[in-house]
């Protein structure tokens, strides 16, 4: 099998050097943003997780009043049981 570097003590550099310094700052410029971003989605995944547990107190039902309800009317099979 050939060698793709005939002459190992040469390093292959497919990147000029100008190319090196914009990669590594355009990295260095998205780290921050991407930080923040991460940071940002676990702030707002915490929040969610208090807002449904608040909701599920809410909607629990033993702060809920208890509704008076009135007697159903009598029927006429309740008439003909009583006699």
């Amino acid at each position: 099998m050939a060698s793709v570097n005939p002459d190992p003590q040469v390093a292959v550099n497919p990147l000029p050097e100008s190319a090196k310094h914009s990669a590594e700052l355009l990295l260095s410029l998205a780290t921050g943003p991407m930080l923040v971003g991460v940071i940002s989605l676990n702030t707002i995944g915490s929040w969610l997780q208090q807002v449904g547990e608040a909701s599920e107190e809410v909607f629990r039902g033993d702060r809920l009043p208890i509704l008076p309800f009135p007697d159903p009317p009598p029927s006429s099979n309740d008439c003909v049981q009583s006699q």
